[in-house]
């Protein structure tokens, strides 16, 4: 046990070291608080529903919560087959969120770094610079829980892999199978996406290497290991890949329907909407002078000192000047729609990552240097398409994401390694004279730029937004300003972002003396490894904490009672009173794509979702840009419209005149040929009397029974569960009967009198079905292959993976006992 002790001592010093770390910046958490984080507060109103039937122990895979219906996968859905489940859910119950994310990436990243063979402290300070990345920390408090929780495991995925390649081939497999299981778990598929980017640059590297040093039936056998590996992480989350992936075709992600102003690929997102938040090529200057673009467009912990006296000089009082120089213009002045800040990766760690260029031997500098460049090349989307625009029409599946710079995570963690990798080349090297001419050469370049960023900063930078005439005359129309004042409060915000970027450059300066202060004193022999070591790893905390508290500090954090839903409104407590339990509301005061209050209290036609469907987005974007077209929303069974009162600032709730109910039968049948044709005609049609159906579901329709007077008969809901819905039908003659709710039909399954029949699509978004006549039971029940089938799958690759990691470990364990 003494020897246990002896060997680990330092690793469980490092660990404790970690929790300290994260207890004092994450204290409020402890202590009943919790982060105001304003994209989880907006995701909550689409789990409603869900919330509502898992109190009660029941799962639904189906909401109608949002945007008229849509399948629960991406927002909500249990996978209890996934092994990986049970150990995010151990993770999520043993710390408050986000603490247990915050451990994953120090605790994975400090795994990669020990896999790299690097002094304990010095891969602690590695670790420690990769998880206070600011990008981690921003979405930290933007609640991108998802998205940093796959970024979370980016660092051991990588050891894994690395250890393969380097012969530990079933050892690297499990740790590879086992964290990859869990990145793909973690379901932000985008940085999945480009995680394997950037293992596939390793895996060209390993093969150049292989082929020229003439070993490439070790690299084939590695490479097998690694494939297998990966082959089971993909098993073991089948049901939630398969089920992502069969929606994902439906979505705004997949094929358009219609084909008119189709763009040059008509799969996917479009261009501009992926590109929207793509980085500026000088933004990249962020790196090391956080500032530079003024950070977040809020102007966190920034003095806007100039832009308050000019404000000052024209009659603005004190608190009138503070609140004008934070709202008439952002502080951030780059090409980006907003931004909550930039990416910093430390001072310290560009310095050393700029002298890993120089002086690391390992192939593994060439790696990290290739993806560096190709994420940053990527990055910047609309800003230098050539490459990027070469992925997103020619490589699989890349345009299927948006704000192509968040790959920039993957280069927040490539600078953290490169820099150690640095840093441990000082010990290994014995060539001390030669070593400091190459550490005096990177601190020229990095300290000589930050040193030009603080004399000359109009050298690289205006400081001035494209659109800044504009929002100029902006806001001199708005406050009745003459120009020649405008003009001086617009170069007041310009000097502002100016002294920002010239006092962040001066601090860059400081921590970028002190990396090189210390290891000079390392190769003069005045310091020890393990006190460098120690050394850097406060320094870069030091560095990423100040940074890193202007995103994420104190005000962040809030009582849980203040983050709660909405207050309900007068018009939300009258609607309550109707008792129908499936029936659309739309908040006419909102943007229907962006509602995130209606869903809070209503079944509703408006929501957030980044993965809504494609059909539901077409005819939003055709019939609703300009006005409201009551007849579209009565087909959807929108019963109450929410709208202003035109006399003051009250909100009326509206009976809509043309709302159609759960279900109805109509007489008439308009068809189409063809996706535009359809969706001209539900603009002017009336969804009570006529049905447009596509001419490819004609063999579905028996006209000859239809009758031409008004429809007879009778159909209602019966039951309502939002993935079974029961209706009673009656009637004297076979008809069709139109369905309110959207049609999916990778998943859904119609039932009349207990026996499965065809339905088909209707009114370019419906379901509609032939229905004989007489009295009869109509049952539409969401069972997805997908999932169900799937979950089967899952379960038998978990129980592979557990029996993999366990002869992994026994094997460990033996050759470790026989040394």
């Amino acid at each position: 046990m003494n020897n246990w002790f002896k060997r680990n001592g330092q690793h469980l010093m490092v660990i404790i070291l970690f929790f300290g770390i994260t207890f004092l910046y994450f204290n409020p958490l402890f202590f009943g608080k919790t982060l105001g984080q304003n994209d989880v507060t907006r995701a909550q109103s689409t789990t409603t529903e869900i919330n509502h039937y898992r109190e009660k122990g029941e799962t639904i895979l189906w909401t109608n919560q949002i945007h008229g219906g849509m399948p629960a996968f991406q927002i909500w859905a249990p996978y209890p087959n996934n092994i990986t489940t049970w150990a995010v859910k151990a993770i999520n119950y043993s710390f408050p969120q986000p603490v247990g994310t915050v451990l994953v990436l120090l605790l994975g990243s400090y795994f990669l770094f020990c896999v790299l063979k690097l002094n304990p402290w010095l891969a602690a300070a590695g670790a420690i610079g990769f998880t206070f990345s600011s990008y981690n920390i921003i979405l930290f408090g933007a609640g991108h829980a998802n998205q940093v929780a796959a970024i979370s495991f980016f660092a051991p995925v990588i050891a894994g892999v690395l250890l393969v390649f380097r012969g530990k081939h079933l050892y690297g497999a499990a740790i590879t199978a086992l964290f990859l299981a869990m990145e793909i778990r973690a379901n932000h598929i985008q940085m999945t996406y480009y995680l394997f980017l950037a293992i596939l640059v390793l895996v060209g590297i390993e093969a150049y290497h292989a082929i020229k040093s003439k070993q490439t039936k070790d690299f084939f056998k590695a490479a097998g290991f690694a494939f297998a590996a990966g082959l089971l992480a993909i098993a073991v989350n089948t049901s939630s890949l398969w089920s992502t992936y069969e929606y994902s075709t439906e979505t705004i992600r997949g094929h358009a329907n219609l084909t008119q102003k189709v763009a040059k690929t008509s799969t996917g997102l479009s261009r501009e909407y992926a590109y929207q938040w793509s980085q500026g090529v000088e933004e990249c200057i962020t790196f090391l002078i956080p500032n530079a673009f003024g950070g977040s467009s809020r102007g966190n912990a920034v003095e806007h000192t100039h832009v308050v006296k000019a404000l000052s000089e024209i009659g603005a009082d004190a608190s009138q000047a503070d609140y004008l120089s934070k709202s008439l213009m952002p502080f951030y002045w780059g090409e980006k729609p907003f931004t909550e800040g930039s990416f910093y990766f430390g001072a310290a760690i560009c310095f050393l990552f700029v002298l890993g260029l120089f002086i690391v031997k390992n192939r593994i500098k060439w790696w990290l240097l290739s993806v560096v460049i190709l994420t940053m090349l990527l990055s910047f989307g609309k800003n230098m398409p050539l490459v990027s625009d070469l992925f997103f029409y020619y490589v699989p599946f890349y345009n299927k994401f948006r704000a192509v710079e968040s790959i920039l995570a993957v280069a927040g963690l490539c600078f953290p390694i490169l820099a150690v990798l640095a840093v441990n080349e000082l010990q290994l090297n014995p060539n001390k004279t030669e070593l400091f001419k190459k550490v005096k050469l990177a601190f020229y370049i990095t300290f000589g730029l930050s040193l030009v960023m603080i004399v000359i900063p109009n050298l690289f930078l205006s400081f001035k937004s494209s659109d800044h005439e504009a929002a100029v005359a902006q806001f001199a129309e708005a406050l009745k300003l003459d120009q020649s004042t405008a003009n001086t409060i617009g170069n007041a915000f310009v000097s502002d972002r100016k002294s920002a970027a010239q006092t962040d450059a001066m601090r860059s300066c400081l921590f970028i003396g002190i990396a090189f202060a210390g290891i000079s004193a390392f190769l003069k022999g005045k310091i020890n490894f393990n006190i460098l070591s120690i050394a850097f790893l406060f320094l870069v905390l030091i560095d990423m904490w100040g940074v890193d508290k202007r995103y994420l500090n104190k005000d962040t954090f809030m009582a849980k009672q203040d983050t709660e839903k909405p207050q309900l409104r007068e018009v939300d407590r009258f609607i309550d009173r109707d008792k129908d339990p499936n029936f659309k509301v739309i908040d006419m005061t909102q943007s229907i794509m962006n509602d995130a209050t209606t869903p809070y209290f209503h079944k509703s036609i408006g929501g957030y979702s980044a993965v809504r469907l494609k059909r539901f987005d077409e005819v939003i974007e055709t019939h609703f840009k300009k006005t409201i077209n009551l007849n579209i929303l009565g087909m959807m069974n929108t019963k109450y419209l929410i709208s202003t009162d035109p006399n003051s600032p009250k909100l009326l709730v509206q009976l809509n005149p043309e709302v159609c109910g759960h279900a109805w039968f109509v007489n008439q049948v308009q068809y189409v040929a063809n996706a535009d044709q359809e969706m001209a005609a539900i603009g002017t049609f009336k969804p009570k009397e006529t049905v447009v159906i596509d001419q490819q579901y004609k063999p579905l329709v028996k006209e000859q029974q239809l009758s031409a007077s008004p429809a007879s008969g009778t159909i209602k809901l019966s039951s309502y569960y939002p993935d079974r819905m029961v209706y009673e039908s009656s009637s004297s003659q076979a008809n069709i009967a139109v369905f309110s709710e959207i049609f999916y039909n990778k998943g859904w399954k119609m039932f009349v009198d207990q026996v499965e029949q065809p339905y088909f699509r209707a009114n370019y978004l419906l379901r509609a079905a032939h229905i004989p006549a007489g009295a009869h039971q109509i049952e539409f029940v969401f069972h997805p292959a997908s999932y169900y089938t799937g979950e089967i799958i899952s379960l038998i690759a978990s129980i592979i993976l557990i029996a993999g990691l366990l002869i992994a470990g026994y094997l460990g364990y033996r050759k470790q006992k026989s040394v």
